[in-house]
């Protein structure tokens, strides 16, 4: 596939049905409406780091519902306890639709791309049972992470094990793996994750830009505009802090989209130009709002975010 056709064309690769929990009907009304009463072109997610202390995976479900958000974002280990405590996903997955949200992506496959032919298959039992928790609540995404990559990876055997992921999610579990970049990882900035994405050479591959590490990576915003919003699963959404040196900032950091020195109204009209219709995710981490009222610090969150949002005119 050229890659230039690759990072601009138009979305029909993208929007391949068999492969996605939501049927096409479903991604192209998305597509086209806008949510929040109008607000926003993009649906808003709850990343339930956000809330992590809130009492289970239904409480979180429970509070995203009633803080008005359109999605949810739970992570592997929240699955994993619900089950240990004789909960059923497929029943979870479905009250999760009755409260009128929709689960985008899954955080995440942990160790799914190691340093070698030999790991990479030992990780696979592990990587499919999360796929499997992950496509028994209905996602259409699961995250990518590249945490056991190793330093100095080979693009060439890092490409060919996210192409195989892919494979494997699709055919088996009808969801899309889609890769992240994160700092603490050697795989860390947005450049690097596109070229692992570009080089595995699959209509279906997606990435998942993170504006708290865009900044911290030092890979900057400028190139989301270069790039289609088709490449993207979900969009992460939150600021960095004020008065405080890059090198210091960790995901703890956080603060709520506004509080912080990003510039998000550019960033949002930059990938609403993308054509990005994915759900734009609040993912914090802030020990601080972790001691508040967990329903207030969503709502406050979801509100910050669409203020952003109306900000940015889009």
């Amino acid at each position: 596939m050229d890659r230039r056709k690759f990072i601009t064309s138009a979305t029909t690769a993208g929007l391949a049905t068999a492969a996605l929990g939501s049927s096409t009907t479903e991604i192209e009304d998305r597509r086209k409406k806008r949510f929040q009463n109008g607000k926003s072109p993009w649906p808003i997610c709850l990343d339930t780091a956000t809330i992590r202390p809130a009492d289970g995976l239904e409480k979180k479900v429970e509070i995203a519902a009633q803080a008005g958000y359109d999605a949810i974002e739970p992570w592997d280990s929240e699955l994993a306890d619900y089950e240990k405590k004789g909960g059923n996903l497929k029943e979870l997955g479905k009250k999760i639709k009755d409260l009128g949200l929709f689960v985008p992506s899954m955080i995440g496959l942990w160790g799914c791309i190691p340093e070698n032919e030999e790991a990479f298959q030992k990780s696979l039992p592990a990587t499919r049972n999360r796929m499997r928790m992950a496509s028994e609540i209905g996602c259409e995404h699961v995250q990518a992470i590249p945490n056991k990559v190793g330093e100095n990876y080979d693009l060439k055997f890092v490409a060919s094990c996210y192409r195989r992921l892919l494979e494997i999610g699709l055919e088996e579990y009808n969801l899309n793996p889609a890769l992240v970049f994160v700092n603490l990882f050697p795989l860390k900035t947005m450049g690097q994750a596109t070229a692992v994405v570009l080089d595995a050479d699959h209509p279906q591959a997606k990435i998942i830009p993170d504006v708290f590490h865009m900044y911290i990576t030092d890979g900057g915003f400028s190139g989301l505009k270069l790039l289609h919003g088709d490449m993207f699963a979900i969009f992460q959404f939150n600021d960095a802090p004020k008065n405080m040196a890059v090198k210091d900032m960790k995901d703890k950091h956080r603060v709520y989209p506004g509080d912080g020195i990003l510039p998000l109204p550019d960033i949002l009209r930059d990938l609403k130009a993308t054509g990005f219709s994915g759900c734009v995710s609040l993912e914090l981490y802030n020990p601080e709002y972790h001691q508040q009222d967990l329903l207030q610090v969503a709502k406050t969150g979801l509100q910050k975010t669409l203020s952003v949002i109306k900000q940015a005119g889009v």
